[in-house]
């Protein structure tokens, strides 16, 4: 479970200092499904970092599992997410010269797995999300949502807790991001994920049983109901 506790976050541009959150407090339980929402620069993004340990706030905390990501070591910081923490990015991020496969290996290598057991989880992650007759493309190869897919599966493989995604479907047409989101709520009801989400796209949070609304850095908390 999160619990993030008067997060306050700070940023300094020249001689002006802005505030992307301003107390913050959120309860995220295990299993749960959170849309965040809001204007650009209103804060969705920062708050998103808060939770994936990606950036710590200038004030509060955020605890997972009683772990205050804010004040945890680095060393252990990075430890918590290679564990716990899958991350979407809308870019992408997929490495240009490896195959899909070796992508998604990549999250494993932090966690010490061993080669062999690497390559047969990481071919196992991308069937799961339709992608195993692409094992031996390089991105270039895939479309945009066949990219993501694997930026999905490389975020599964090492079957984190959390799932975070920060405008998953940014970059996609709405066909495709119609089934980007499908297969990601698939996974969430599939693996029990605790499943946050950043996104400008009213009709993509519409979908999620609770929305988060930020606006200047303050965070509004909606119940939604949602038929599956």
């Amino acid at each position: 479970m999160y619990q993030l506790t008067g997060v306050t976050k700070r940023y300094t541009r020249g001689k002006e200092t802005v505030e992307a959150l301003r107390g913050v407090d959120l309860t995220i339980a295990d299993g749960d499904q959170l849309v965040i929402q809001g204007p650009t620069g209103g804060g969705k993004s920062t708050l998103l970092q808060m939770i994936g340990g990606l950036d710590r706030p200038s004030e509060g905390s955020v605890e997972l599992d009683g772990v205050d990501l804010a004040t945890v070591s680095e060393a252990r910081l990075t430890r918590v997410r290679a564990e716990k923490i899958g991350i979407i990015f809308q870019a992408f991020n997929l490495i240009p010269t490896l195959t899909a496969q070796e992508n998604v290996e990549t999250a494993l290598v932090p966690l010490g797995v061993k080669p062999a057991e690497r390559r047969e989880r990481a071919a196992e992650a991308l069937r799961s999300v339709g992608l195993g007759e692409r094992l031996t493309h390089v991105p270039s190869e895939l479309s945009g949502g066949q990219q993501q897919r694997v930026a999905i599966a490389r975020a599964l493989v090492k079957r984190p807790k959390v799932l975070l995604a920060d405008e998953p479907t940014g970059n996609l047409d709405e066909s495709t991001r119609d089934d980007i989101m499908a297969l990601l709520e698939g996974l969430w009801r599939e693996h029990g994920l605790t499943f946050v989400m950043v996104t400008h796209d009213s009709s993509i949070a519409r979908r999620a049983p609770r929305l988060a609304t930020i606006r200047s850095g303050r965070i509004t908390l909606t119940e939604q109901r949602v038929a599956y």
